[in-house]
């Protein structure tokens, strides 16, 4: 049985995608063509982004003999220790040492006079001996993201801030304060906070650390002191960077080519974010058509007394169907849609500006900083990239075999009850 060229058994596994395939195309696929089409489309798209580096040299941005002092001198709040040392050096293939833990949940609406607004509480984990306590539990609301957020930008104005999600509605998919809406925010302030104690530097921004740890007056309190040492510093690289604006001709050759990355990266994660909504979208219609059929067959069957077992065995593959669909949808919407939608705000703010590239040899410490940073972006966002793909083919290949083998099961029955039928009508 189809409905606008829908199959109600299992959809048909997404078509390999060849070398020639351009993620540039058009992702609105003519008329009547299957879904799949787009599947391809994002599978093309991807590979195209993890292929950026394969298809350009490493970009070799600034001088090699950078002294670890160099490198900390813009992070003056950086303890200068030798587990600091260690985080900030260390080699890509030794494990992963953690000691900082954060965890952002129970979101609570909170109503007044004035406002309606929604805080998180963001419990931390440390071993940490500059914090004073090993468990800390505090509530933050949005707002507080972005003071902190805009802290590490002065603070650290050479380095990659992680993105915050956007404040109002996103994507135009939910509406604000809804159930959704909140759960997806969670999810990106949750990565945000633990992307920022990954990172070797910002992980010891001292207000990083205030977030994490002061009591709701305590952080108002701390909001009202003036900008310090590392906001003037920051404040001091950007004045530089404002006076040579104009004296310097040529913009360094590397940050045209970093920039240049950037464009490519920001045109292809864009055609994978949008092709992605539109694969979520099909896929909700289509489980919103098929998990009509099931009811439809089953009222059938009370009035087909001879086939009423087939029917009510089309209405149960039907709704098991159902099930993995919905389930394949949860993956999408949990595990795919937010990491292509936090590299799209990456995309946004990774445009390197004229500044940081005419500051030239007067702040060549930042500038290593930058490389690092850069270096160590670029590897995150490929191993991303990677993990959140093969775990979107890993959980299709599940999908499939399990609606392929409830309808193989399904029609295997039929035929033994075909055979026996056959076997009654010949006896005499």
């Amino acid at each position: 049985m189809e409905t606008e060229g829908r199959v109600l058994g299992p959809p048909l596994p997404l078509p390999s995608f060849g070398s020639g395939g351009e993620a540039e195309a058009d992702p609105d696929p003519p008329a009547g063509s299957p879904g799949a089409a787009r599947g391809a489309l994002l599978a093309a798209a991807a590979a195209e982004v993890l292929a950026l580096d394969d298809e350009e040299d490493d970009l070799e941005v600034f001088s090699k003999d950078t002294s670890l002092a160099e490198v900390n001198s813009f992070s003056p709040s950086m303890p200068i220790s030798p587990s600091s040392m260690i985080n900030q050096y260390k080699f890509e293939d030794e494990p992963e040492l953690r000691d900082l833990f954060i965890t952002v949940d129970d979101p609570e609406s909170h109503i007044t006079a004035i406002e309606t607004f929604i805080t998180y509480r963001v419990v931390t984990k440390t071993s940490r001996g500059e914090f004073d306590s090993s468990e800390y539990e505090v509530r933050r609301r949005y707002q507080d993201f972005l003071w902190l957020k805009s802290k590490l930008e002065a603070a650290h104005p050479t380095l990659i801030i992680p993105p915050l999600p956007e404040k109002f509605i996103m994507k135009g998919m939910v509406e604000r304060f809804s159930d959704e809406f909140i759960e997806t925010r969670r999810k990106a302030l949750h990565k945000f906070l633990n992307r920022i104690a990954d990172h070797p530097t910002l992980t010891f921004n001292e207000d990083f650390k205030i977030f994490l740890t002061a009591q709701a007056w305590e952080l108002s309190s701390h909001k009202k002191q003036g900008p310090g040492l590392l906001s003037r510093m920051g404040q001091t690289v950007r004045a530089v960077a404002s006076s040579v604006r104009g004296g310097v001709k040529n913009r360094p050759e590397t940050f045209t080519e970093m920039n240049d990355y950037m464009e490519t990266f920001s045109q292809k994660i864009n055609v994978l974010d949008k092709i992605a909504h539109r694969i979520y979208k099909e896929e909700r219609e289509y489980f919103n058509e098929m998990k009509e059929y099931g009811p439809i067959h089953t009222l059938w069957s009370a009035s087909e007394e001879d086939i009423a077992d087939s029917l009510k065995g089309v209405a149960s593959c039907i709704d098991k169907c159902c099930k993995a669909t919905e389930k394949r949808m949860a993956g999408l919407s949990e595990n795919l849609l937010p990491i292509l939608h936090e590299y799209v705000l990456y995309s946004e703010i990774l445009m390197f500006s004229e500044e940081i590239g005419k500051l030239e040899d007067k702040v060549e410490c930042a500038n290593n900083a930058l490389k690092a940073d850069w270096d160590r972006w670029k590897q995150n966002m490929q191993c991303d990239m990677r993990s959140t793909f093969t775990n979107v083919a890993e959980n299709n290949l599940r999908y499939y075999e399990e609606c392929l083998a409830t309808w193989e099961s399904f029609l295997a029955s039929q035929t033994v009850d075909l055979h026996v039928e056959e076997d009654s009508e010949d006896k005499p």
